[in-house]
């Protein structure tokens, strides 16, 4: 069964000739450098394990508490002329 799904000579040619009609002698060399990279970033990627990232994402609360200013620091949001309460120029003596 499987002798019979062998390729010999003549079936290939036929089958480079059909290639060579469809898509003609100019694009066969592009045809070719796209399939080499596409085999060549298939291995690499096969090989690379470690470039996957894997980290997870924030959730919506995560980057709702990251984005609020902590306690202890000023807010970014204040007008710039509005008064705080604990800068030394703004005390009345």
């Amino acid at each position: 069964m499987l002798r019979a799904m062998r390729l010999g000579f003549g079936e290939i040619l036929i089958i480079l000739v059909v290639v060579l009609l469809i898509f003609g002698a100019n694009k066969i060399p592009q045809l070719g450098d796209a399939l080499g990279k596409g085999i060549r970033n298939f291995r690499n990627s096969a090989r690379d394990d470690d470039s996957i990232d894997v980290t997870p994402e924030k959730s919506e609360q995560e980057k709702l508490d990251a984005a609020q200013p902590q306690a202890g620091t000023p807010a970014a949001t204040q007008p710039a002329g509005a008064a705080t309460t604990n800068a030394p120029e703004n005390r009345k003596v």
